[in-house]
């Protein structure tokens, strides 16, 4: 990855750390984001509530329609990651 992309990645999240509220977010992401990458964003948290309550991947599949790969990933972080940590 270039140095010009770290600084624009950093730059996003500084954008995104600068909100305060849901609204604010809100509107950002419907102006960044399709549709469809917010929603599968959405999944990826839902699910990861779903495995940190315990749930099994048969039944997170089923109530959030998230592909087996995808949850693995979710699984992955949800273990050894930091973000999910932040779930309440």
């Amino acid at each position: 990855m270039s140095e010009d992309m770290s600084k624009s990645i950093y730059a996003l999240y500084e954008l995104i750390a600068s909100l305060s509220t849901a609204e604010e977010c809100k509107e950002l992401f419907e102006d960044l984001c399709t549709y469809k990458e917010i929603d599968s964003m959405a999944q990826r948290l839902e699910s990861a509530k779903l495995l940190l309550a315990g749930e099994t991947y048969e039944k997170i599949i089923e109530k959030t329609g998230i592909s087996s790969a995808t949850l693995s990933r979710v699984s992955k972080c949800v273990k050894y990651g930091k973000g999910y940590a932040k779930i309440k």
